[in-house]
């Protein structure tokens, strides 16, 4: 599966959550969603950040405690809210295909929730979605390597 097929497969199966997802399918994903969050970020948040720590060093190097603390900049404020609700358009198509990579290698859809876990359960996550499949139909539907592969004639 390539890059754009992969995201046009997630995005179109925006909340589903059964049936199995080939580990190219997951990954490519997971790229894409890195890349336009790191934009995202570096365009909108981060000059922000960077005025507002400039302003907040000049306040603590002036040492003046009656001085009121400096504003969080309205550029800041406005990046972060942009990649919250990116964040939040995406969490369902995330978590769908989160659940279906778990069903491809054969585990229920709630081993999701290790991922909760700070840094093990995490890392655990990881380990489960780059694993190989479950080779042909299990519990969860049939092989989408199969499925994605034409039959010879």
């Amino acid at each position: 599966m390539s890059f754009i097929e992969s995201i046009k497969t997630v995005l179109s199966k925006y909340a589903v959550f059964n049936g199995r997802a080939r580990r190219s399918e997951y990954w490519w994903y997971v790229l894409a969603y890195g890349i336009v969050y790191t934009v995202l970020y570096v365009a909108l948040v981060a000059p922000g950040l960077a005025e507002y720590s400039a302003a907040t060093s000049e306040y603590l190097m002036a040492g003046d405690a009656a001085a009121p603390m400096p504003a969080m900049p309205g550029s800041l404020t406005t990046g972060y809210i942009i990649l919250s609700i990116v964040g939040l358009a995406l969490l369902l198509p995330t978590l769908g295909v989160t659940v279906r990579r778990l069903h491809d290698t054969g585990k229920s859809g709630f081993w999701v929730l290790i991922g909760l876990v700070l840094f093990v359960g995490q890392i655990i996550l990881i380990v489960f979605t780059a694993s190989n499949g479950t080779p042909g139909p299990n519990q969860h539907g049939p092989d989408p390597k199969a499925v994605a592969q034409p039959q010879a004639v």
